[in-house]
């Protein structure tokens, strides 16, 4: 592969590593984040309290050389082992799916043999004072490590305190007596504390931050469905009754035409004018949905807004007093549409919903910190939605009153969208 092409294929698979990290929400990326500490904390301790003390301390005698090598790879394939199996372990603890005991059978032999070898090398004196310490702080820790999010606290403790009798037993048989062997009972049990201090902690940070995201989900889901019982409510109100006079008058109309009475004719002509009138009545309640009060737009989705966690700040609403109907129903329907992707489509922290009115034309302003930016340019849809069937419906209906509607990313993250609508 020549140099260019070389470059052209790294250039190609950092972008698309930019571009599907860009594309993960913030709650995403501190998933992604948590469980790659947990992987890389494993590795960092196995590394600085085992192969160290493996590669300097170690006798240079045949055996405990043979030891201390089979020892270093037990502890690779450990810390290998406990990275495949973190991930599904803070799943299970997630509630996203559930962890198969069967795949700690390989994880709990390592450690067994471990536990053998680290207690051989002290057997024979093959390791400097005082590292044997060390090696017995890593050696659970790659087994403790997912285990801790798969039992309860309780659990996990009477545990530990049964693995650490079993230290205790193992390196009193090796003749190891007073202050060494309370010293190693100690760094077990410091093993049992740190994995409580780091790894529950952040697993139960990562399931309350997606419970959030999650009510922030249902919250939305009930304001859309909301809006729909309300809308279907005033449809009902109106037509039932009206249908049901209807109905009655038609089958009088039916009885007195067969029987040849002239009062027939008057009863079909209160079924047209009952029909009109129902018809009036539904388009004034398709034109109130339609035509939204741009007033209670904005205080509907500061409200909404503020609701699923988002700082939403609505100015100018004193300005709505004296804009035509034609023009406040416009922008209305921005306001709305705004506010409803904002829930949907962005991952913001703030908002921003100003209105100003002048003597030639009002204009909406709706910034949010919701955008997700792209490695090769312009930015997908944001919080405020920039492609989806809302904006081109929006622009249209803005158009149609010789009004303007602009979209799109400014200063970095953040997203704005302008309506102006002349008076």
């Amino acid at each position: 592969m020549s140099t260019g092409a070389g470059k052209r294929c790294w250039g190609t698979g950092t972008l698309g590593w930019r571009r599907r990290w860009q594309e993960r929400t913030k709650l995403q990326k501190i998933d992604l984040y948590s469980r790659a500490t947990l992987c890389v904390m494993v590795w960092f301790l196995a590394a600085s309290w085992g192969f160290l003390p493996l590669a300097g301390g170690v006798r240079h005698e045949p055996l405990p050389l043979a030891l201390g090598a089979a020892l270093m790879v037990v502890s690779i394939a450990q810390c290998a082992v406990s990275n495949r199996i973190t991930g599904p372990a803070l799943d299970h603890y997630l509630g996203k799916a559930v962890f198969s005991r069967r795949r700690l059978v390989l994880p709990l032999t390592l450690l067994a043999v471990a536990l053998a070898l680290t207690t051989a090398l002290r057997a024979v004196d093959g390791i400097e004072d005082g590292l044997i310490v060390l090696l017995l702080m890593q050696t659970p820790l790659a087994f403790s490590v997912p285990y801790a999010l798969l039992v309860p606290v309780r659990a996990l403790l009477l545990r530990f305190a049964a693995l650490t009798a079993a230290v205790f037993a193992l390196f009193a048989a090796v003749g190891v007596r007073g202050g060494e062997l309370a010293g190693l009972v100690l760094m077990a049990l410091i093993t049992c504390a740190m994995t409580l201090i780091t790894v529950r902690p952040c697993a139960w940070s990562l399931q309350v931050m997606w419970q959030a995201e999650e009510a922030r989900d249902v919250q939305a889901r009930l304001a859309v469905a909301e809006e729909r019982l309300r809308f279907g409510r005033d449809v009902h109100d109106i037509l039932g009754r009206n249908l049901a006079v209807v109905a009655l008058k038609s089958e009088l109309a039916v009885q007195l035409a067969r029987r040849g009475r002239p009062e027939a004719v008057a009863q079909m002509l209160e079924v047209q004018r009952i029909a009109q009138e129902s018809q009036r009545e539904l388009r004034e309640v398709v034109r109130g949905y339609r035509g939204a009060d741009l007033a209670v737009e904005l205080e509907g989705a500061r409200s909404v807004l503020t609701a699923a966690g988002i700082n939403c700040a609505v100015s100018g609403i004193h300005s709505v007093d004296g804009l035509p109907a034609r023009t406040q129903s416009a922008l209305g329907w921005v306001v709305r549409e705004a506010a409803t992707n904002v829930l949907r489509h962005g991952d913001p922290r703030t908002c921003a919903v100003r209105l100003s009115v002048s003597p030639t034309a009002a204009v909406l302003v709706v910034e949010n910190d919701g955008l997700v930016v792209q490695d090769d340019g312009p930015a997908r849809e944001s919080a405020a939605g920039s492609s989806g069937s809302g904006i081109p419906g929006l622009r249209e209906r803005l158009t149609a009153l010789g009004g303007t509607l602009d979209a799109g990313p400014i200063g970095g993250r953040m997203f704005r969208l302008t309506a102006e609508v002349p008076r």
